[in-house]
């Protein structure tokens, strides 16, 4: 391609641009690359430069999806979490060990939890949630 298009050209650039997005399943950055593309002429960037933001924008836009995504597969009946719990309905839990708990230690030190108790157990589907998102990697 050369730096000066027609318009025609142009728009089978745009149309080979959102193909190509749309193939490769990143509509973030369908959305983005005519935005980073101006950037990119108006402070002269390099080839290497452009397609740098442009995979920088669609991997953010994964990291920060991602974690939905795996939140709807684990199938958790109802958003819970720890800090919404109310501790003096449920007196015989100990707080300072469901916080310990809710750190997440156990994951890194490869050691089980065993909960008992009823099954709608609010605590445990509240740091249910927390191994599947994008911020803390879990070890299979």
């Amino acid at each position: 391609m050369t730096a000066k298009t027609t318009n025609t050209k142009g728009s089978n650039v745009s149309s080979e641009i959102a193909y190509l997005t749309r193939a490769l399943k990143a509509p973030s950055l369908a959305g983005a690359v005519e935005r980073l593309a101006e950037r990119a002429r108006s402070e002269s960037w390099t080839h290497e430069e452009f397609l740098a933001a442009c995979l920088q924008r669609e991997v953010a836009a994964r990291e920060s999806h991602g974690g939905e995504g795996r939140i709807r597969g684990a199938r958790f009946p109802s958003r819970k979490s720890l800090e919404e719990f109310d501790f003096d309905h449920q007196r015989s839990l100990k707080r300072d060990a469901i916080t310990h708990l809710g750190t997440l230690d156990f994951i890194a030190g490869i050691e089980n939890v065993v909960f008992l108790g009823p099954r709608r157990l609010h605590p445990v589907r509240g740091r249910g949630r927390e191994p599947v998102l994008p911020t803390r990697l879990v070890p299979l």
